[in-house]
């Protein structure tokens, strides 16, 4: 080989062993870094798993200081929660699914006293044999098993009821048990000792309080009887008076007297009725009556005082109400009686007007609204709020003169809400009062408002009367439902004989003091028509200057069948009157009295003197039954409280006498006039009911309606 070859071949070996490391250190390098960057990586883990271990070791720390603390506090909040279940008196112990007890307080282990096998572990089950058998509970006659059975049971349901034990010291305890999700119970036991002993104490107390009640209402029944008997004297006599021959001054005397004894009487009532609403003992007695008549007899009950003070007296009772409903009259009458009282009372002139409105709210029930309103003194704004209280009246210094107890009107609103009503009042003074009151009452069956109407032939009636701003009137409102076709006129100048006689009937509702009224009459005189005339007026008597024959007169208030039965008789022409041949009788009715007061059989005797009867009188209980075993009465008065013996043992003894045979009517008089003391006295089986003091048209009432003979006698 030649040197220049060798050369070549050298410098090739060098280059390529040139090229070789070249690549090599490239290599090299390529390695270099990439370790660096895995050792800058593995420096960074490092760094982060540095500060991750760190942290790590703070939050354990902080949890294992929260531990601490968190254990602390359940430890001090377990023993306040122990040591305040320790602290309370009643006992507290819990128990696990298996009826093992978990933990009981000393206040419940206590009751077991020196037992030392009553403590956490033991059962129920146990826990019950050893109440029973050391006597711990009180079981009565109970057996011990059968208690022990029933309290198992008790403790076996979801929700155990609470119940109260007896322990053997007298001790009272109430049981309540809670069962838990788990299974687990929570039994607490309350000592209720005091409790019991209070409602003991209670119990004791309301039943001295309803002795002393008993004692007041007994108080009261006695001096409502002591007061009623010499008041029957007093009224009674005063009563009669007043049918003799008595010249002014000896009236006046006797009026006095009679006027105040009544209302002695009212105050009387008053109290009574006011105790028994204060002691919730006032029953209602509902049963079927006739509210207009009601309404329209006590209208005329105050008629008389009210024509002395010149006042009018209306009533407007809606004709598309029904009349009959049911209720209690006695105190309905109250009601009224004490409104419209009132209303005449402080009215010193103008009017007096009772309307009752009101619609069905179903087909056996109507809402009656019923108004006093009247043009008297009125009442004080700052009064108004104060009329239904006790003892409080609207008098001032101003009106002084008027009296009273105060006691009403607190009585009819008693007596309303009784009736579940309302009642209220709305007043201007100096300008009158309105009082009204609103109550549901059912609608007596087979009542359906006007139950009569008009025939055909009477139904044409001329109306005239004073001028009025309604549309229709009052009256013309009242014929028509009644079936009559009222034809309203104000002008006699339309009169004509023709036109009169196509009428069945002219009512005439004028003041007698109205000019018309002397001009209507006397044109019907002066064209000598047939039609007949009703005149509506404050009297019954018809004016002497009227000189028509055929005329009827209405007095008012009246009645819608007070008028009705006045237009058809009035306009239908009848036959004459029949003579109705008087039945003649061989002996007088027989009527016995027994009464052990003098002047009772005095007022009685009076009273009676002017009637076709023998009447006899016995003293005490023991003459009543001989006069009737000797004498075979026709009716029997019989007083109640008599000495030796009373009206009731007196009446026991008359119908065991009498046996199946009829029943002679026996009629209570007596001075007792308590709730309740009706339905006694008619349950001694007398036959019916008279109080103290007496009335005379009451007792010709009774006279009567038992001896139907001394009717036709009259």
């Amino acid at each position: 080989m030649s040197l220049a070859n060798k050369l070549a071949e050298e410098r090739r070996a060098r280059l390529a062993a040139e090229r070789l490391l070249e690549l090599k250190q490239a290599e090299l390098f390529a390695a270099n870094r990439k370790l660096g960057n895995h050792a800058q990586k593995l420096s960074n883990e490092i760094v982060e798993t540095r500060a991750e271990v760190a942290m790590v070791r703070g939050e354990n720390q902080r949890v294992k200081t929260e531990l601490g603390v968190a254990n602390e506090k359940i430890q001090i909040a377990e023993r306040r929660l122990w040591h305040s279940i320790e602290t309370i008196q009643d006992g507290f112990a819990f128990f696990d699914a298996d009826n093992r007890m978990i933990v009981a307080n000393r206040a419940y282990l206590a009751v077991f006293e020196d037992l030392e096998e009553v403590q956490p572990g033991i059962t129920y089950p146990r826990i019950l044999q050893l109440l029973t058998e050391e006597g711990i509970v009180n079981i009565g006659e109970e057996l011990p098993a059968e208690w022990r059975a029933r309290m198992q049971d008790r403790w076996q349901q979801d929700d155990p009821k609470p119940m109260e034990i007896q322990l053997w010291n007298g001790e009272h305890v109430r049981i309540f048990d809670r069962r838990g999700p788990t299974g687990d119970i929570v039994s607490l036991a309350l000592n209720i000792t005091a409790s019991v002993r209070y409602e003991e104490q209670l119990r004791e107390a309301r039943e001295r309080a309803e002795a002393a009640n008993r004692a007041k209402s007994a108080f009261l029944a006695n001096m409502s009887h002591e007061i009623r008997t010499p008041m029957n004297g007093v009224v009674g006599m005063a009563d009669l008076l007043t049918e003799t021959d008595l010249d002014g001054d000896q009236r006046l005397f006797v009026d006095t007297i009679k006027n105040s004894g009544e209302a002695l009487l009212v105050i009387i009532n008053d109290v009574l009725d006011y105790s028994k609403i204060d002691a919730d003992r006032l029953i209602l007695h509902p049963e079927t009556f006739d509210l207009e008549k009601t309404l329209h007899e006590i209208v005329m009950l105050l008629q008389p005082s009210a024509q002395a003070k010149g006042l009018t007296l209306k009533i407007d009772y809606d004709m598309q109400l029904p009349t009959r409903v049911i209720a209690d009259p006695g105190r309905i009458r109250q009601i009224v009686t004490n409104l419209m009282g009132n209303a005449v009372k402080f009215t010193l002139n103008g009017h007096v007007h009772l309307r009752v409105s009101g619609a069905r709210e179903t087909e056996t029930e109507c809402q009656l609204c019923i108004t006093v309103e009247d043009t008297g003194i009125g009442i004080a704004a700052d009064k108004i709020d104060h009329v239904f209280g006790e003892f409080n009246q609207v008098e001032d210094d101003r009106n002084r003169q008027f009296e009273g107890t105060g006691l009403g009107l607190a009585i009819t609103k008693r007596l309303v809400e009784l009736m579940d009503g309302k009642i209220w009042v709305t007043s201007n003074e100096g300008s009158g009062s309105c009082f009204g009151f609103s109550v549901t009452l059912p609608i007596a069956r087979g009542c359906s408002g006007q139950s009569e109407m008009l025939e055909a032939s009477v139904q044409r009636i001329l109306v005239m009367e004073e001028a009025s701003d309604q549309h229709e009137s009052s009256l013309v409102s009242q014929i028509k439902a009644l079936g009559g076709m009222p034809i309203q006129y104000s002008d006699e100048v339309e009169l004509t004989v023709e036109f009169l006689e196509a009428l069945s009937l002219v009512v005439l509702d004028l003041d007698s003091e109205n000019p018309t009224f002397d001009r209507v009459t006397n044109m019907l005189d002066k064209i000598a028509c047939d039609t007949p005339l009703l005149l509506l007026s404050q009297s019954s008597k018809t004016p002497n200057r009227i000189e028509k024959t055929k005329v009827h007169t209405l007095q008012r208030p009246y009645t819608r069948a007070a008028l009705f039965d006045t237009i058809a008789s009035a306009a239908v022409p009848r036959e004459p009157d029949k003579v109705v041949a008087k039945v003649s009788r061989t002996a007088l009715p027989k009527v016995l009295l027994a009464e052990d007061n003098r002047t009772n059989q005095l007022v009685f005797r009076k009273m009676v003197s002017n009637m076709d009867i023998e009447l006899a009188v016995a003293n005490n209980g023991f003459e009543a039954v001989a006069a009737f075993e000797t004498d075979q009465p026709d009716v029997i008065f019989m007083d109640i409280s008599m000495p030796g013996m009373d009206g009731k043992e007196a009446t026991a003894r008359i119908r065991a006498l009498e046996g199946a045979g009829p029943n002679v009517p026996i009629i209570a008089v007596t001075a007792h006039a308590m709730d309740g003391d009706r339905e006694m006295i008619i349950e001694a089986g007398l036959t019916d009911y008279l109080t103290k003091p007496l009335r005379k048209d009451a007792l010709i009432e009774k006279l009567t309606i038992y001896c139907p003979q001394l009717q036709l006698a009259s």
